[in-house]
């Protein structure tokens, strides 16, 4: 299940230059710079209201950044609407799944696909998804509120890849998955980083997230704390001890 070989030296496809994000008074985010290789996983790692989630929904355009610059593929996305962010190449499977409970397995992988016109290419692009994910093949008809946690997760990074993005934002894939379905979302989302999307991953599940990363970065408070490869923070004493569990 290990990523394929890439690093830091990768032409960046995202680049989070000193981004100040908050919730009416509440400074979530206070100067986090990053970036993201073109071809890379990489991995934000940081406990509870460390602003991981709030980095992505900056990213996407859901929340609107006061300070700092947003650069995707050249171009500048910080004052850009989500609907235009996700026209630029980058979908979000959120947090919490966020189907239409009320239609069907189709009709919510049809709405990643709400900007498109090329039928025949969203068709190929739904063989993928189902090719990644036979489950959703045999539940197409099924109400999405019917199916269970790890299928709905199934359905929520189906749906982001009927947007076709070149950027892939997933947060927390695993949460609330029995083992069996994180070790199959993690094959997966290797799968789809090999067939050319680049991948910002937020997971809980810090070890999972650093066997498929090439990079990661420790969020603390709103801030970047620490940014290494992944191999060097699987052996970092600090990150063991506070994000993989170890004594």
């Amino acid at each position: 299940m290990s990523a394929p070989a890439t690093g830091a030296s990768a032409t960046p496809l995202l680049a989070l230059d000193g981004v100040h994000a908050y919730y009416g008074a509440i400074h979530a985010l206070k100067g986090v710079s990053l970036v993201v290789g073109d071809g890379e996983i990489v991995t934000l790692l940081g406990a509870n209201g460390a602003g991981k989630s709030t980095t992505l929904k900056t990213i996407s355009g859901l929340l609107r950044p006061r300070k700092g610059t947003i650069q995707f593929d050249g171009d500048d996305l910080t004052r850009r609407s989500a609907t235009q962010i996700v026209k630029a190449g980058v979908a979000q499977s959120p947090e919490g799944r966020r189907l239409f409970g009320r239609m069907t397995v189709i009709e919510n992988l049809e709405m990643g696909a709400f900007q498109r016109s090329d039928k025949a290419a969203i068709a190929e692009d739904l063989t993928r998804v189902f090719d990644l994910f036979p489950r959703l093949a045999e539940r197409r008809s099924q109400k999405a509120g019917t199916l269970s946690g790890g299928e709905q997760q199934m359905c929520a990074m189906g749906r982001a890849l009927l947007a076709r993005p070149r950027l892939l934002l997933l947060d927390e894939p695993s949460m609330g998955l029995a083992p069996v379905l994180v070790e199959r979302i993690f094959e997966v989302i290797v799968e789809i980083n090999g067939q050319g999307t680049t991948v910002l991953l937020v997971e809980q599940n810090a070890l999972m997230a650093l066997e498929i990363a090439h990079r990661g970065y420790v969020l603390g408070t709103g801030k970047v704390a620490l940014s290494d490869t992944a191999e060097a923070l699987r052996g970092n004493e600090a990150v063991r001890k506070t994000y993989l569990g170890e004594d």
